[in-house]
């Protein structure tokens, strides 16, 4: 069977990076394995640019489902330091979503909108038989700023400060407790906070109010591959070696010992909402007590050096070469 998930750098690098359509020099970064966003340069502007796929898990409630999946799409435009401003939705719904729960989910992506200035510029709305939960669409969304406030994903340099917020497998473990609790054998008090780990999967505003905090030099959202691929993945950008201190690393109740029960490791498993940031030392400060502000889980981690690589108490952090939580979420989901 093909590996779920995100396909993996030879094949993007084989595939996908030599066949980009037209070259344009207002294209400033590309599509890239393991960057956020896309960066575009118009009229001496700033235009960062991500799209995602959305989806939406019914058992959250329509609202509540809508927001998570909703900021999964803001936060790679966020990363950059430069507020979205503009957002391009398309729905594909299944046939069993009624009107009032289209009307939820709406109603719930204009308020959000509404709330951090981004404005609906175009989308699609239908319904096709072959369509079903969880994906039910994608959506692209644009900031637009001053390019001295762009924040670069492959910004980081040695003598910056590495802060994690949240920690690893938030939302794997949130996902996999919240729709499969009764196949996991464990104290009804872990699963309850393991199934609180969904509410840490929102990280926008969290990302933009440490770029306005900063300076910061770098910022990554840990999704497919966790924060063993997020911490490779800047690194490797920078050219620059990424020391890190195992102990200090934040961990959320619930986390470990879901990962422990299925067995795979929660450094390489799949965690919207958790920010991995360089921060220059001047910075780390207002960066933590901005966070912590907003009730965000941040701790100093590790620093940047000259060199490659990533290192935890002197051991070499490999990047995953899948998400392990992808395999264990397709077993449940086929009963097996």
């Amino acid at each position: 069977m093909t590996d779920l998930g995100k396909v993996d750098r030879a094949f993007f690098e084989d595939r996908i990076a030599p066949k980009l359509g037209a070259d344009r020099e207002d294209v400033r970064i590309g599509p890239t394995h393991g960057i956020d966003f896309g960066l575009l340069s118009v009229g001496g502007r700033a235009v960062a640019v991500a799209t995602d796929p959305i989806s939406i898990l019914p058992v959250l409630g329509f609202e509540r489902a809508t927001r998570f999946a909703l900021d999964l799409v803001i936060a790679d435009v966020a990363v950059s330091g430069l507020a979205p401003s503009h957002l391009s939705i398309s729905f594909t719904l299944p046939p069993e979503m009624g009107d009032e729960e289209f009307a939820t989910v709406w109603e719930t992506v204009d308020r959000e909108c509404r709330e951090m200035g981004i404005a609906v510029a175009t989308g699609h709305t239908a319904r096709y038989s072959e369509c079903s939960y969880p994906w039910i669409g994608a959506a692209t969304v644009f900031g637009v700023g001053d390019p001295e406030e762009l924040i670069r994903p492959d910004g980081a340099r040695p003598g910056d400060r590495l802060l994690l917020t949240t920690g690893p497998a938030a939302e794997a473990v949130g996902v996999l407790a919240t729709l499969f609790s009764d196949r996991i054998d464990l104290p009804d008090s872990v699963l309850s906070a393991a199934r609180d780990r969904i509410e840490d999967v929102h990280c926008a505003r969290d990302a933009l109010a440490a770029a306005a905090a900063g300076p910061i030099s770098a910022m990554h959202d840990a999704t497919e591959g966790g924060i063993a691929g997020a911490m490779n993945e800047m690194a490797a950008g920078a050219g620059v070696r990424f020391e890190i201190d195992r102990d200090a690393v934040v961990l959320r109740p619930g986390v470990e010992e879901v990962a422990d029960h299925f067995d795979f490791d929660s450094w390489a498993a799949t965690s919207c909402g958790t920010l991995l940031l360089a921060v220059d030392p001047s910075g780390v400060e207002r960066v933590v007590e901005a966070l912590e502000a907003r009730d965000t889980a941040v701790a100093e981690i590790g620093r940047v050096r000259e060199g490659e690589g990533v290192v935890a108490d002197g051991e070499r952090v490999a990047p995953p070469e899948r998400d392990p939580s992808w395999a264990v979420y397709a077993a449940l989901a086929a009963g097996s």
